[in-house]
């Protein structure tokens, strides 16, 4: 678009200058031409600036109109509504959990539900709906891995507050990294249309896992060893099954690579077990 303005302004530039021209130069031997002699030069000359003007308000408002579009449509596809993320209630929580610890006993469907709202589809929110994302049990599940991780660090007798900042740190940068994974896999499935919030809550799930496992390990050590396992391959099942759900959603290309797609999405689910386990790893 910028192109065909810069292209537009060059073209009426250079027919003002062209009339220009004429009518300095005149005729043969560099005699003034008559300016009765030329009516399309005085035209051009007087209807140049006026022309220029209308092109570019006309291709500006195109331009500022586009431009409004696009960043309202990727404003709400990428970061949504922030307060829906959290209309949640206890029943929600409690058979939310259920189904990211225990996938496999999981009986119902794995797709969100939808209604009409203004004239378009919309999905419910997560207290209508079991299988939506919220923020909620993330971030309570991640401020509960802190809490944890401090207490560990305090009955190993390595607590400072270093310790817990490191922690803390360790715990944002595996948060930020299972989201670029998964905006990877989507993006590299032909499906990279997932809101930005979806994904952050999707892979901030595996914090409960992984705080359930490290308060196991505080009274017992061993049973870290038996129970984060478990937690690993079930956050693995609930993320792959939650992608296939995002994938088949609507035309996308995984149909078309099936084979391919269905490494990607093992893939996933095998990187939670070094993921988690490193999570995990109290540091201090």
């Amino acid at each position: 678009m910028i192109c065909s303005l810069i292209a537009i302004l060059f073209f009426f530039l250079h027919s003002a200058n062209m009339a220009a021209m004429n009518s300095d130069l005149g005729g043969l031997g560099g005699r003034p031409m008559n300016p009765q002699a030329n009516p399309f030069g005085n035209a051009l000359n007087g209807a140049a600036p006026g022309l220029i003007r209308t092109g570019l308000g006309v291709y500006g408002e195109k331009f500022l109109d586009s431009s409004s579009e696009f960043m309202q449509s990727n404003i709400t596809q990428y970061l949504s509504d922030p307060q829906y993320y959290f209309q949640v209630n206890s029943q929600y929580v409690r058979n939310k959990l259920k189904v990211i610890l225990f996938p496999f006993l999981h009986r119902g469907h794995w797709t969100r539900i939808t209604e009409p709202v203004g004239g378009r589809l919309s999905y419910k929110p997560p207290v209508q709906d079991i299988n939506a994302p919220d923020l909620y049990i993330p971030l309570m599940a991640f401020g509960t891995y802190i809490v944890v991780a401090g207490y560990a660090l305090g009955a190993l007798g390595r607590f400072t507050p270093e310790a817990l900042t490191l922690q803390f740190s360790k715990g944002l940068l595996g948060w930020f990294l299972q989201v670029i994974l998964i905006k990877g896999l989507l993006y590299s499935l032909g499906s990279g249309e997932a809101p930005l919030l979806d994904i952050v809550a999707y892979a901030g799930y595996g914090f409960a896992g992984t705080s359930l496992a490290m308060l196991a390990r505080i009274f017992w050590s061993y049973l870290y060893y038996f129970i984060m396992p478990w937690f690993c391959l079930c956050t693995g099942v609930f993320l792959v099954k939650t992608m296939k759900r995002v994938l088949l959603g609507g035309p996308r290309s995984y149909e078309r690579h099936p084979s391919r797609n269905h490494y990607f999405l093992l893939f996933l689910a095998v990187v939670q077990f070094p993921m988690l386990f490193w999570l995990g790893n109290i540091s201090g």
